[in-house]
């Protein structure tokens, strides 16, 4: 096609339009969900970096169940989940037993 000239637009059917609405939609909330459970997890290893074992404790319940939540909501794979559960979970029992 020569340049500036119109592009053919191929007709939609109504329910790929449908579609494409449902997916943005849940691409905003599975963002949505995904950066609070991101957020907690770097709050978490702040706490634990700067040594805060009564804050990362408190922490740590409230970051293990939004993890969860993730994962129901299918926004997280299980194992990836899990893995993120274990390692945050050994960070804050370490820093548990190097206070003591």
């Amino acid at each position: 096609m020569a340049q500036g000239a119109a592009k053919k637009v191929k007709p939609r059917k109504k329910s790929v339009l449908k579609r494409i609405r449902q997916t943005e939609q849940r691409t905003i909330v599975n963002r949505a969900n995904l950066t609070r459970v991101r957020g907690m997890m770097k709050d978490l290893r702040a706490a634990i970096g700067a040594g805060d074992s009564a804050a990362a404790k408190q922490l740590l319940s409230t970051t293990l169940s939004a993890i969860d939540r993730a994962i129901q909501k299918g926004v997280l794979q299980e194992n990836t989940a899990n893995r993120y559960k274990s390692r945050l979970t050994i960070a804050c029992n370490t820093m548990g037993a190097a206070k003591a």
